[in-house]
């Protein structure tokens, strides 16, 4: 079964080498690559967020997710399944960034950059943000396979379950009474989803 997935996985990559590589593109990608190395571009965001009132809890559901996401899959799962990057097993595809030192399995990238998404989603009023972080996050996602540094099974895992660590912390924030503690200590504005 892993066999018949990794041909898949491989029939999926070459076919993006093979049909989407273009000058613009060896670019671009590396850079929104390189954005969410250590989850920095969806850090600096909860960062910021959590400057002001309206969009604290934002920023602390996404802290809080990515956190645990990180925990999980670069220090837990990668460590558990090592999986190998596609760029270590073929000498026939011309690099656009330095080879991970790190398994594959799941993308941490992709994680982190969709439990990054649906905390917002989940947590904030304009959900006008939410279709730009969700783009976002996914040309994060797309930018490891372009690169050829993750197999297409490890950025859908990777946005699978850093969805899932998402929904709950965010469900958890709530449940456990903290969201209504940040509400009394006036830290948060009351009417935040």
């Amino acid at each position: 079964m892993i066999d018949f997935i990794t041909n898949i996985d491989f029939s999926i990559l070459y076919w993006i080498q093979d049909n989407l590589r273009n000058s613009f593109m060896d670019f671009v990608m590396p850079l929104f690559s390189n954005l969410q190395d250590g989850g920095l571009i969806w850090i600096s965001i909860a960062v910021v967020m959590l400057f002001f009132k309206r969009t604290r809890y934002c920023g602390i559901a996404v802290l809080l997710a990515m956190g645990i996401d990180t925990l999980i899959t670069e220090y837990g799962i990668k460590n558990i399944v090592c999986r190998v990057r596609p760029c270590n097993l073929v000498d026939d595809v011309n690099m656009l960034v330095e080879k991970p030192t790190s398994y594959s399995f799941p993308s941490n990238h992709s994680a982190s950059a969709f439990a990054g998404a649906v905390a917002v989603m989940l947590t904030i009023k304009k959900k006008a943000w939410t279709i730009p972080a969700f783009v976002f996050s996914g040309i994060i996602s797309f930018s490891r396979m372009y690169v050829f540094v993750h197999f297409p099974s490890d950025v859908f895992a990777g946005i699978l379950l850093g969805s899932t660590i998402a929904v709950l912390v965010c469900y958890l924030m709530k449940k456990t009474g903290f969201k209504a503690l940040l509400e009394r200590k006036n830290i948060i504005e009351k009417d935040v989803p």
